[in-house]
């Protein structure tokens, strides 16, 4: 790897249930030069969910006082639950030369992009309502109507992104991703501005 190229900060992004962590997880488990950056978060950590891989779950006054400390990069409230994306985690792993891949919403995104300039916002478009309401059940979440009003909000956000991939069929979506990465990978200057 060359010892003067900064990673690369790729904020992935989108509705509830349009398959980020999917093609995340794919990507990471066949690319060596990224890792993933863990958030923050204050909600409860679901069953299938390990602390420190899924999130890193706190008590609202840990975080709180993380907020305090400028521990974040980014930090929101979402469906009342705080998540925020460790400031010191990131700017250490693109000082290596890794790419780092954020999962956040898009709220959240386009603050990342206000302070890190060079950052590459991907949208992850979900296919149509009731395939995405199915997926949301299948989850096992709580308040669809609620999220279903914040995926129409997040969705007309999208034309503030770099890159759209819409999630309609999983092989062909996880492909254009990767394609996307090696496009990001290939046409930034490795300056993550942050």
């Amino acid at each position: 790897m060359d010892e003067s190229r900064k990673g690369i900060l790729i904020v992935v992004s989108g509705p509830s249930g349009a398959g980020k962590s999917t093609l995340i997880e794919r990507f990471l488990r066949e690319d060596d030069q990224s890792s993933f950056s863990v958030s923050y978060t204050t909600r409860q950590k679901r069953a299938h969910e390990i602390d420190g891989r899924d999130y890193h779950f706190v008590s609202k006054e840990r975080f709180e006082e993380m907020i305090g400390k400028d521990s974040f990069l980014e930090w929101e409230s979402v469906h009342s639950y705080m998540y925020g994306t460790p400031k010191k985690e990131v700017l250490k792993t693109l000082n290596t030369g890794n790419d780092i891949i954020l999962d956040i919403d898009v709220k959240g995104a386009l603050n990342i992009q206000k302070k890190c300039s060079n950052a590459c916002l991907v949208f992850i478009e979900p296919p149509a309502t009731e395939e995405l309401t199915r997926r949301l059940a299948l989850r096992g979440e709580q308040e669809i109507e609620l999220r279903m009003k914040r995926v129409k909000e997040e969705i007309a956000s999208k034309a503030l992104f770099r890159y759209t991939i819409t999630n309609d069929e999983l092989e062909k979506a996880y492909n254009r991703f990767r394609e996307t990465i090696s496009e990001i990978r290939r046409t930034t200057n490795g300056k993550n501005n942050c």
